[in-house]
């Protein structure tokens, strides 16, 4: 199913080695060594480049970045920590009230970490492709392209969470690692590098890969119109946003239309598809991190970065992390008569708990595919239903789970990881429906909000259309579905971002990107706050979390980055 099956063990013995002076029982003749220059071969090459795209799933469950979870959503509103409480993985209870994040941090360090050890295994695979002659290795320049995208993907998740790192490349030499500052790039320059990673993807990527999993021109245009996207809002040193680049967002249309015109893309017809096996490598992904088990491997290469946010029951066993918060679920509730999302008032009604509450009121249909309600079947199975014992501590965090990363446990993609759980469905770093809202995004902030109306339409029509699996035992429907059009009367620009906005946190809900849209918004502040206000009063453990603006919207440089840079490393505003 996908391209690292084969290939990872070989690459673990490319990469080994043991060095040793003093006499003893390490002393020992190796039965078979590799010069660096040994590497240099094409099919050597071609196993670095495996190796660089192994390192979009080498994350662990206290430090993940394969859907950024706690960061994106913990951090955004969307969801409370979980677990078994505020001292389970305690760096996640720190991120998410803010006030008790730090600088020290050991979570924070080896994020950082685990993306320079990503960016230095595509350094090192793009200094030997670019020392190797065409001739010998045909696919040199796909190759080329596709480690560039990989190495633009990691320092994208570097920017949107420090701001500020130092910028490393192929070309630069180890022993200069250390005169590299991290305010070396401003702001926007260090955006313009990671760019110019994804032009040249762009330039030097086929429309179609033979082997799945690899990238393609549409996923670096994609990606590029993401990394524009992010660009086009600046900021000031204190993260407040200082205008809108309209040539940025001009290009951002115009690449998420290339994508578009590929042909290769459509939304899937029913949302569920997306977060089951049967729509891995479908056609609503445009680049998902491909995993795998029963592969030859011990262990396989499954969803480390989730395996947390399973339920606490005998299926499962462990450890009822990322708890959906009840601002998210009520903000999936629409209006009886037009179905639209009640922006002003969805909060401030009764919330909706039980089971009968989602009957009562009408709500989106996304809500139950991404919240696991007391119920409700569970995963689209009508009888496995979610029971109020499945919750690890409910008394601190709820009763509800996130359901998008899980599978069922008769799952073929289902693998126990003791004591967590896991499995080899793939995670989707760009969707289709992706590239339509960025569009849409551009377009409004371009002022051309009628035609963004169709796009934010088109993802309304399919969660319209996805009750197929939201059925009970007897046939009938869950909860009350109702969701609208938006009218062309009154799209007006205000309204369209409006609507742009809160259509982007249902459509991508749990997926690890709230707070980062937040940021980019120049909002998070006053949104957060405003969040903490509410919930604070369900969950005491919020009652001393607050946003400080012009600090949190970004994480601190790790202390211990500083420390081994001897001070070259410049702390971000505020901390």
């Amino acid at each position: 199913m996908n391209l690292f099956k084969t290939s990872l063990l070989a690459v673990s013995l490319l990469t080994l080695g043991v060095s040793c002076n003093d006499k003893g029982f390490l002393d020992v003749n190796p039965t078979g060594a590799l010069s660096d220059s040994q590497l240099n071969t094409p099919e050597n090459i071609d196993k670095q480049v495996i190796a660089a795209y192994s390192q979009l799933g080498n994350d662990i469950y206290y430090v993940p970045y394969t859907s950024m979870w706690p960061y994106g959503n913990v951090r955004g509103g969307d969801a409370y920590k979980g677990g078994g409480g505020t001292a389970d993985v305690d760096a996640f209870h720190f991120y998410e009230t803010f006030s008790f994040n730090r600088v020290d941090i050991s979570n924070t360090d080896e994020f950082w970490y685990r993306m320079y050890l990503s960016i230095s295994r595509c350094n090192d695979a793009l200094r030997r492709l670019n020392a190797v002659d065409a001739t010998t290795m045909p696919t040199k320049a796909i190759r080329q392209g596709e480690v560039r995208f990989l190495r633009g993907h990691f320092y994208f998740l570097l920017k949107e969470m420090f701001k500020y790192v130092p910028y490393i490349d192929e070309s630069l030499a180890t022993e200069d690692y250390p005169n590299v500052s991290n305010r070396a790039l401003s702001n926007d320059a260090l955006w313009s590098k990671i760019a110019d990673d994804f032009r040249a993807a762009v330039a030097s990527l086929p429309a179609d890969q033979s082997e799945i999993g690899r990238a393609n021109k549409s996923a670096a245009q994609a990606y590029l119109a993401k990394t524009l996207l992010y660009q086009a809002y600046t900021q000031s040193d204190a993260n407040a946003v200082t205008g809108i680049d309209a040539s940025k967002l001009t290009e951002v249309n115009t690449l998420c239309d290339a994508v578009i015109a590929s042909g290769k893309y459509q939304l899937h017809s029913d949302f569920a598809t997306n977060f089951l096996t049967t729509g891995d490598n479908g056609v609503e992904s445009v680049f998902a991190i491909q995993f795998s088990r029963n592969d030859g491997t011990p262990k396989g290469r499954t969803d480390r970065g989730n395996e947390l946010n399973y339920p606490m029951n005998p299926d499962y066993g462990c450890c009822s992390f990322h708890q959906p918060s009840q601002n998210l679920i009520n903000a999936f509730k629409t209006d009886a008569t037009t179905g639209l999302p009640r922006f002003t008032d969805f909060n401030t009604s009764g919330d909706l708990v039980t089971a009968s509450d989602f009957l009562a009121t009408t709500v989106d249909p996304r809500v139950d595919h991404t919240v696991a309600v007391v119920g409700h079947p569970f995963k689209y199975s009508p009888t496995f239903v979610f029971d109020n014992s499945w919750v690890r501590v409910p008394g601190v965090y709820g009763y509800n789970l996130s359901m998008k990363e899980s599978v069922l446990p008769t799952d073929p993609s289902f693998q126990k990881t003791p004591p967590f759980m896991s499995s080899s469905k793939n995670w989707a770093i760009i969707r289709y429906a992706d590239v339509l809202l960025w569009k849409a995004e551009a377009l409004i902030e371009l002022n051309r909000s009628a035609d963004a109306l169709p796009l934010i339409n088109q993802i309304r029509t399919r969660a319209q259309n996805s009750t197929g699996r939201l059925k009970q035992a007897n046939g009938s429907a869950i909860s009350n579905y109702k969701i609208g059009q938006y009218p062309t009367a009154g799209f007006t620009q205000a309204y369209a971002r409006e609507a742009l906005r809160f259509e982007r946190r249902m459509e991508f809900a749990m997926e690890g990107c709230r707070f980062f849209d937040l940021v980019r918004w120049g909002i998070a502040g006053p949104y957060l706050n405003a969040y903490f206000a509410k919930e604070k009063n369900l969950r005491q453990y919020l009652s001393t979390a607050n946003f400080t603006v012009g600090r949190d919207e970004y994480m601190p440089i790790p202390l211990n980055q500083i420390n081994f840079s001897k001070g070259l490393y410049k702390q971000n505003n505020g901390w």
